[in-house]
């Protein structure tokens, strides 16, 4: 058994994941959380995955996630790494409700704002103010790093999630540079059973994101860098 296996299933993490799957069950049965609800299937595609770029995360990271959903990749995170602390960004308000009760049942360190992230990235109060910004299932490279570039600070990173990134790897090299961001490194992993493969694309903030980014008003997606 892997290191993240057995973190997802033994002991107090053991304990804790087993709890934010029962939540999550209960919670997507109101709210469209995931498509995925099978047990063994969340515990791969979800809690496995999400833990892939907890390298990438230094230690007492301050963290933003930008589309936080179903809680992926932060809430796993945070129950295998309680030094980290995050801010998790999310537009819809059920959405909200759910990440929440997750943070107040699991004793996490997160605070959930109620917002779209082209807001909160213009919000001095957040603006390049974190050591780390991250984003799963989102939007295309390029789309997504103008959301998260401009959360973090200098010498912060940036972690998308992503399954085979080739193409949007090369697609993003314009963003990236526009951003102030370089990429580091950008890791596949082969997830258990046969579950597929997963790209976990880490970038450094190396100057200020100008002050025109994001755009707001859809453009991020429209007209992508």
């Amino acid at each position: 058994m892997t290191d993240i296996l057995r973190a997802i299933a033994e002991g107090e993490t053991g304990e804790k994941f087993a709890a934010f799957y029962a939540l999550l069950t209960e919670y997507n049965e109101k709210v469209n959380l995931t498509r995925i609800v099978g047990e063994e299937d969340c515990r791969i595609k979800h809690f496995y995955d999400s833990l892939l770029g907890e390298p990438a995360f230094l230690p007492g990271a301050r963290c933003a996630e930008v589309g936080s959903g179903g809680g992926f990749p932060s809430i796993p995170l945070m129950i295998v790494r309680p030094d980290l602390a995050f801010v998790l960004i999310e537009s819809v308000g059920k959405k909200c409700a759910f990440l929440e009760r997750a943070v107040r049942d699991l004793g996490l360190r997160a605070e959930v704002v109620n917002a779209r992230a082209e807001d909160v990235a213009r919000d001095a109060a957040f603006r390049e103010r974190f050591d780390a910004c991250c984003a799963r299932a989102v939007a295309r490279l390029n789309t997504l790093a103008e959301y998260c570039a401009p959360l973090v600070r200098i010498g912060g990173r940036f972690v998308a999630y992503k399954g085979e990134a080739a193409d949007e790897l090369a697609e993003a090299e314009r963003a990236f540079s526009v951003l102030g961001v370089r990429l580091l490194s950008a890791d596949r992993h082969d997830l258990p059973a046969g579950f597929g493969a997963r790209t976990v694309v880490v970038a450094e903030k190396v100057r200020p994101t100008p002050a025109a980014y994001p755009r707001g008003r859809g453009k991020e997606r429209s007209k992508p860098l």
